[in-house]
C-alpha cells in the first residue's frame, strides 16, 4: 500500500488538460445502450427538421502516427493520452464532437503492429473492430516516414475491412519533409483511393477542414449522444488513464509497458474526490522499480497524477495508489479480462480461452 497523495486544486494554466471537461453524467451512460449507426441511420432528414449527419469515424494507423493527437484536435479537449513513446493507446477512446447540425464520434484506436502476445493480440482486434464499425475511415500516417511497401500494404488490408469513405490524414506536416507529404497524398489518392489531406494535428493545421470534410460525408441520423457529450467513456477511466500517461513519462524501459491499472473506488460526492487506483505489474522485481527507494518514485507518480486529475475534474482528489503483482498478466485470458480488455476468441469459445 502506498500512502495516499493529497493537496489543493492544481493550477490550470499549467496544465494541458481541458478545464471545460465537467462531470456530466452522460459520462456514465453505457455505451451499449446507444444505438449505433445500423439501428439509427435515417436515408434523409426528417420532414420539417433540419437535417442532421451522424456517425461513427475510426482513426486508425501504426503507433506514433499521431491518433491520439488527432483526436484531441478534432474534438477540441484532451482525452487520449499522449506521450512521445509508441503504443501508449490500449484501449478504444471514444470523443464527441457536436456542432453545424453534426455529431463526429471519434474512435481512437490501438496502433497497428504485429503483434508479440495476447495483449496485443487484444490491442489489434479492437482497432480492426473498430474499423468494421466505421462510417468514415481515417487512416492516419506519420510524413516523416517514408511510404514503403510494407506500410502501403499494410493500409490497403486494413482498408479492406470497411466499405466506408476513406480519408488519409498525413500527420505531422509541418516538420517532414514536403517531397514526402506529397509522395503519400498521390499514394492515397492513386492506391489507397482516399481523399487525402496533409495536417498537423499537433498544430492544429488543417484540423478544421478535415472535420468538416468527415462531416459531410456522414448518413443523416439523429444524434446518437446528448449534445454537450464529450465521451462515451466513464470519467474513472479517464482518471486511469491519467495514471498510466505519467508512468510513461516518469518511467523507462519496459515498466510502462508492463503495468495496467484499475480504478477501485471513485468517490465524487466527496471533497476532495476519492480515487483509488491499483496499478497491477508483470512480475514481482517489478515491484521495487516502480515505488522506488523509500517510496520515492511511487509518490512523485502519485503528485503528478493527481495534479492532472485535479485539473481534469476542476475539483480537489485525494489519490490513493496501490501497487500489486498480477503476474504475466499480458498473457493471460482471465487477467486481461478482469482489466477490461476483449480476449480474442472470446464469441467463439463463450469466452474462456
Amino acid at each position: 500500500h502506498i500512502p495516499p497523495t493529497q493537496g489543493g486544486l492544481a493550477p490550470h494554466a499549467s496544465m494541458g488538460y481541458g478545464a471545460r471537461v465537467p462531470l456530466m453524467k452522460g459520462w456514465f451512460m453505457d455505451p451499449e445502450k446507444v444505438e449505433g449507426p445500423s439501428s439509427s441511420v435515417a436515408s434523409s432528414p426528417e420532414e420539417g427538421s433540419p437535417p442532421k449527419r451522424a456517425g461513427y469515424v475510426t482513426l486508425v494507423g501504426r503507433p506514433n502516427a499521431g491518433k491520439s493527437t488527432l483526436l484531441n484536435a478534432l474534438v477540441g479537449e484532451r482525452l487520449s493520452i499522449v506521450t512521445p513513446r509508441a503504443q501508449t493507446t490500449w484501449k478504444l477512446v471514444t470523443g464527441i464532437y457536436t456542432g453545424e447540425g453534426n455529431q463526429l464520434v471519434f474512435l481512437d484506436t490501438p496502433g497497428l503492429l504485429t503483434p508479440k502476445d495476447l495483449f496485443q493480440r487484444s490491442m489489434l482486434g479492437a482497432a480492426l473492430d473498430a474499423v468494421r464499425e466505421a462510417d468514415v475511415l481515417v487512416l492516419v500516417v506519420d510524413a516523416n516516414d517514408p511510404p514503403g511497401h510494407r506500410r502501403r500494404d499494410e493500409l490497403i488490408e486494413v482498408a479492406k475491412g470497411s466499405p466506408a469513405p476513406r480519408f488519409l490524414a498525413v500527420n505531422k506536416v509541418d516538420v517532414a519533409p514536403a517531397g514526402q507529404v506529397e509522395d503519400w497524398i498521390r499514394w492515397g489518392e492513386a492506391e489507397l483511393k482516399a481523399v487525402s489531406r496533409p495536417i498537423s494535428a499537433q498544430a492544429g493545421t488543417g484540423v478544421a477542414s478535415l472535420r468538416q470534410e468527415l462531416a459531410e460525408r456522414l448518413p443523416f441520423s439523429p444524434f446518437l449522444y446528448p449534445e454537450d457529450e464529450l465521451a462515451s467513456e466513464p470519467v474513472r477511466f479517464f482518471v486511469g488513464e491519467l495514471v498510466r500517461e505519467t508512468l510513461f513519462e516518469q518511467y523507462h524501459q519496459e515498466i510502462p509497458y508492463s503495468v495496467a491499472w484499475e480504478v477501485g473506488e471513485f468517490r465524487e460526492d466527496e471533497d476532495p474526490i476519492y480515487v483509488q487506483i491499483t496499478l497491477y505489474v508483470e512480475r514481482a522485481s517489478q515491484k521495487p522499480i516502480l515505488v522506488g527507494k523509500g517510496g520515492v518514485a511511487i509518490r512523485e507518480l502519485g503528485r503528478a497524477s493527481r495534479l492532472k486529475m485535479e485539473h481534469f475534474l476542476g475539483r480537489p482528489v485525494y489519490l490513493d495508489l496501490w501497487v500489486k503483482v498480477l503476474p504475466g498478466w499480458r498473457k493471460a485470458g482471465g487477467s486481461l479480462r478482469r482489466l477490461g480488455f476483449k480476449v480474442p476468441g472470446d464469441e467463439e469459445d463463450g469466452g474462456r480461452s
